[in-house]
């Protein structure tokens, strides 16, 4: 499944997005009503992908502008801003960090998993400011919490519907797809309290959850669309 064939010149639209917002801001006095941002969260192994897609769809009928997924296409940006690997991005948190901050201590220069997602951090608060952007993971609802103009969403499944889910996608054996999700849950959870001190699973940071067992890719991304839309001025 393409993760990228949604965000054509990623450079140029992400700046042109956050240097619109905040021209807006400075126009009128900070006070006006920010175009809306989605985060979309889900425990390893439901399907978010099908859901962006279709609400990217569903957003840019609606509105008739650009709602770009972020997800890979920010590990990009941020790579290449700061000549960084994508790999180190993409595996934030897989690693023992007592290791950085040994090496820390030794070199003023090293950088640590942190210092890097903080990089990404930056990035996503930029992105939601500028409004109209489906955020995937990388602790996208927690990380704008506060801010009144984003909405969040969460995908949460059955084990056996995760197994399916990934034994299908991976062309892996359902006993190596549970140990797989069991680990990478065990490291989502732990990236979540160790580089954003919160809990993984406390879910009253989102607005709405959805079984992805029992709901279909159209039925979430419709009720995604239709409960942002009543809440705010999407189209605006």
């Amino acid at each position: 499944m393409s993760t990228n064939i949604l965000i054509p010149s990623i450079e140029n639209r992400l700046g042109a997005w956050v240097e619109s917002a905040r021209r807006n801001d400075a126009e009128k006095g900070a006070v006006t009503k920010r175009k809306p941002t989605i985060t979309l969260s889900r425990e390893f192994g439901c399907e978010a992908y099908p859901v962006a897609e279709i609400l990217h769809k569903l957003l840019e009928d609606k509105t008739g502008g650009s709602w770009p997924i972020m997800d890979k296409a920010l590990l990009e940006k941020v790579s290449q801003d700061h000549n960084l690997s994508e790999k180190t991005l993409k595996e934030l948190g897989e690693k023992a960090g007592f290791f950085d901050e040994i090496l820390t201590s030794f070199s003023p220069t090293w950088k640590t998993e942190k210092d890097y997602y903080r990089l990404l951090c930056q990035q996503i608060i930029s992105l939601a400011i500028a409004g109209h952007v489906i955020l995937v993971g990388r602790g996208s609802a927690n990380i704008t919490q506060r801010m009144k103009n984003c909405y969040h969403f969460r995908l949460f499944a059955s084990m056996d519907f995760k197994i399916s889910s990934i034994a299908l996608r991976m062309g892996i054996s359902n006993k190596e797809a549970e140990k797989l999700i069991i680990n990478k849950q065990k490291q989502r959870d732990m990236f979540t309290r160790d580089f954003l001190n919160k809990d993984g699973k406390d879910l009253s940071v989102y607005h709405l959850i959805f079984n992805n067992d029992k709901n279909q890719p159209e039925q979430i991304a419709a009720t995604i669309m239709e409960y942002v839309y009543r809440n705010s001025s999407v189209n605006e």
